[in-house]
C-alpha cells in the first residue's frame, strides 16, 4: 500500500477514546511508534511516520458525552456526509444528524444494521491520512463483526458501492472482502456460537514489523491478549490485544516476498 490520500469509499481516520490518555499515550508510543500532537482544548493528534492517522480523546472530558465508554472507532471517507447519513437510515441502519467539525469537515455518526459504529467523513480543510500502510504502526486492514453477513454485505455494498470477494473459512464458514476497483478495503465475518458474547464492532488490524515481538511487548506494557499469535495463511500472522485501558485492536506482520 502505497502513500497517498484516501478517496471516497475508503478508511481514512480513527479515533480513540481512552482513559487515562497520558498513560495510553506512553503505551501506544512504544508499541506502535506513535506520536501525539496536541490539539489544544480538544485532544491528541495520533500521528505514524509523518502522517496524521487519527486523534484521541479524553473519556472523562466534558467535551464526551456521559457514560462514553472507551472504544476505537473507524471513519469512512464520503463525498456527502448528510446524503450518505441518510441512506444509511433508509438501508436499515441508524445515522445521528451531520456534525460540521469547525473547517475541518463534516462528521456522521452511523451503525450497520447489526449495530456496528462507524463514522462518515466529508473533508473539508482535513483531507485524512495519506500513511502508507506498510508502515510499522499504520491502520491496514478493518473487519466488520456481523449478526447477519449476508444482510450486512448487502448493506455495505449499497452504502458505499464496494464490490465483494468470498474465501471459505476453516470452521465452514465464509470471509467477505470489501474490494473497490483493485483495492482490498476490509472484511466481515459472521458471529459464531463461541463469539456470542462479543458485540458487532469494527476492528482495526495495524502493522508491525515483528509480531511476535510485539506481542511479547504489548503483555510487558501491562496489555492482555485476546487472540494468541496465529499464521492466515498467504497473508501473514497476527494477535489480538487489549491495552491496559480496555481498547480491544489486532497487529499483524505481513508476508513479504
Amino acid at each position: 500500500m502505497s502513500k497517498r490520500l484516501r478517496m471516497p469509499g475508503e478508511f481514512c481516520w480513527i479515533n480513540i477514546l481512552t482513559s487515562e490518555p497520558a498513560k495510553a499515550q506512553q503505551f501506544y508510543s512504544k508499541l506502535l511508534g506513535w506520536s501525539f500532537p496536541e490539539m489544544p482544548g480538544m485532544g491528541h493528534l495520533i500521528e505514524v511516520d509523518g502522517s496524521r492517522i487519527g486523534g484521541m480523546f479524553d473519556v472523562a472530558s466534558p467535551q464526551t458525552p456521559p457514560g462514553t465508554k472507551p472504544v476505537l472507532g473507524v471513519m469512512v471517507c464520503v463525498a456527502d456526509a448528510a446524503a450518505t447519513g441518510a441512506r444509511i437510515n433508509t438501508l436499515g441502519g441508524k445515522a445521528q444528524p451531520p456534525m460540521q467539525i469547525g473547517p475541518n469537515g463534516t462528521m456522521v455518526v452511523g451503525h450497520d444494521p447489526s449495530g456496528a459504529n462507524f463514522d462518515l467523513w466529508q473533508r473539508g480543510s482535513d483531507a485524512g491520512t495519506p500513511i502508507d500502510g506498510d508502515a510499522h504502526g499504520a491502520f491496514s486492514w478493518f473487519e466488520v463483526l456481523s449478526l447477519d453477513s449476508k444482510r450486512d454485505r448487502r448493506f455495505y455494498t449499497d452504502l458505499f458501492g464496494w464490490d465483494i470477494e468470498t474465501m471459505p473459512m476453516p470452521d465452514g464458514s465464509e470471509y467477505v472482502m470489501f474490494v473497490k476497483g483493485e483495492l482490498r478495503l476490509a472484511g466481515m465475518m459472521a458471529r459464531t456460537k463461541e463469539m456470542e458474547m462479543v458485540p458487532p464492532w469494527w476492528a482495526v488490524y495495524f502493522t508491525v514489523r515483528d509480531v511476535d515481538a510485539a506481542a511479547k511487548q504489548a503483555l510487558e506494557l501491562g496489555a492482555t491478549l485476546f487472540v494468541p499469535v496465529l499464521p492466515i495463511k498467504g497473508v501473514g500472522r497476527f494477535c489480538g490485544i487489549v491495552s491496559p485501558q480496555g481498547i480491544h485492536f489486532y497487529v499483524i506482520q505481513y508476508e513479504r516476498a
